[in-house]
């Protein structure tokens, strides 16, 4: 990853936030997307993708303990990305999720948005799309949440039960 800090539209999020987004998108687009890249600048491994199980750790809360509540699918890669210009980028991606050659296309889509290289646009666009998709879940949870609202002011207002 790069040290170097470069302006990105205000639209779009931090770059922890990518991956996130980018998985919003169908699958088909952010490999066509990378394969796009990929065909313009040079990408090479630098972790090769794999995908498997990790284990979850986390901590009691009372005791302060770690334990394991299970496993969860994990998708790693790291990709170095070489433009014609001589501009060298790394990126990566690690995902909640099995699909390695997804990991890496999001690893290559990292690297070229952190570098602006060419084919950036396309990329934000993507990012973009990826945000409007969430955006949209959101709400639907929203509209899920206040229609299952219960309002229990009403509850306990007659005189016989404040009695007790």
């Amino acid at each position: 990853m790069t040290t170097t800090t470069l302006s990105q539209p205000a639209a779009i999020p931090a770059r922890p936030q990518w991956p996130r987004l980018l998985m919003a998108c169908p699958p088909q687009q952010v490999r066509q997307l990378a394969n796009a890249l990929a065909l313009q600048h040079r990408v090479d491994d630098i972790q090769l993708p794999q995908s498997g199980l990790a284990l979850l750790k986390l901590r009691d809360s009372a005791q302060g303990d770690p334990y394991f509540p299970g496993e969860i699918p994990l998708a790693t890669a790291r990709v170095r990305v070489s433009a014609l210009d001589g501009a060298v980028v790394e990126g990566a991606a690690q995902l909640l999720d099995d699909r390695a050659t997804l990991a890496r296309a999001i690893a290559v889509i990292d690297a070229v948005i952190a570098g602006q290289l060419q084919g950036h646009e396309a990329a934000f666009e993507l990012l973009a799309a990826g945000a409007a998709q969430l955006a949209e879940q959101a709400a639907q949870r929203r509209a899920l949440l206040s229609a299952t609202r219960v309002d229990f002011s009403l509850l306990g207002t007659t005189e016989d039960e404040q009695d007790d």
